[in-house]
């Protein structure tokens, strides 16, 4: 694979949610996978997001600490004004 056509870990970041929901198309899902067999650290990454997902599935809002959604909510906030 040429480097042209190679995932970078940005990438890989950016489309790691069309991944999981089967939404790219053959030739990205392959450049995906390919990139995942050559970086340890998107293979981290990507059982980051599958457990996370896997969580949220069964996390009720009322167990959630009042603390922990303050500092949720901080952090999106800041990551959407940055």
């Amino acid at each position: 694979m040429s480097t042209a056509e190679a995932f970078s870990c940005q990438e890989l970041v950016e489309l790691v949610t069309d991944y999981l929901e089967g939404a790219l198309d053959p030739e990205e899902r392959a450049r995906f996978q390919q990139h995942l067999e050559e970086c340890g650290n998107c293979q981290v990454y990507l059982e980051q997001m599958r457990a996370t997902i896997e969580l949220n599935g069964s996390l009720q809002p009322e167990s959630v600490s009042p603390e922990a959604e303050a500092a949720l909510l901080r952090a999106f906030r800041d990551w959407k004004s940055a």
